[in-house]
């Protein structure tokens, strides 16, 4: 099942010419992947066949020039692909996994504290929260619409009032001081293919390029002996 057939788009019609152009690009180009949804116009719904009820999401209406820049007001491909691999490790699903990744097992969030860096939508964080996570960090941006958003989109998800705070993305020096590191690191497409990561595959091109998502595990550091 494609990894966007969760989504629906929620709000008025539309007529602006523009926006039917952009929905219909998936039926002009077959191969070609939309890898963000939404606008401030339009909600989008999220369901899943393991949720009680779907999840409604709101996206931000950031004005700023550098907020947009930031890109936080979509919902992207990646946590799409997150969220799933949270549900499906945590309830033991069986869905296509070449095993590139390690072991499906490794996304069971029970009673786990996770920390989400750069959330947008937050939907990774609310779906690990539904999942059973013993304590949920949502970050992103310090822009104001953003964080105004995204702790309503988590309040809604998880009917339940948890602190949002906001960090910026990381690097390895970064996660070195905070005791992280990347255990594995790997590529992912939108119907379940896998490869290795590779940090510049040259002329490929970009319409090949986007169907792939990065997906990382990070770990503790290990203190030496």
């Amino acid at each position: 099942m494609a990894l966007t057939s969760r989504l629906a788009l929620t709000g008025p019609d539309t007529t602006d010419p523009e926006d039917y152009l952009s929905s219909s690009l998936g039926i002009i180009f077959p191969d070609d992947v939309t890898n963000q949804h939404g606008d401030a116009d339009h909600g989008l719904l999220y369901t899943s066949p393991y949720l009680p009820q779907s999840l409604q999401f709101s996206l931000a209406n950031v004005t700023e020039e550098k907020e947009r820049h930031l890109f936080s007001h979509y919902l992207w491909n990646s946590s799409l692909m997150l969220a799933e691999l949270i549900e499906a490790g945590t309830l033991g699903l069986d869905i296509p996994w070449s095993g590139l990744g390690g072991e499906i097992k490794d996304f069971d969030v029970t009673g786990l504290e996770t920390v989400e860096l750069g959330a947008g939508t937050a939907l990774p964080s609310i779906m690990g929260g539904l999942m059973g996570s013993k304590r949920v960090v949502v970050t992103d941006y310090p822009a104001p619409e953003v964080i105004k958003t995204l702790k309503e989109n988590v309040l809604r998800g998880v009917k339940k009032k948890n602190g949002v705070d906001g960090r910026g993305f990381f690097d390895k020096e970064k996660l070195a001081e905070v005791g992280l590191e990347v255990e594995r690191l790997w590529e992912r497409d939108c119907d379940g293919g896998e490869r290795e990561w590779v940090w510049d595959r040259g002329v490929e091109d970009i319409s090949v390029r986007k169907r792939w998502l990065a997906v990382g595990v990070l770990r503790r550091i290990r203190k030496s002996e």
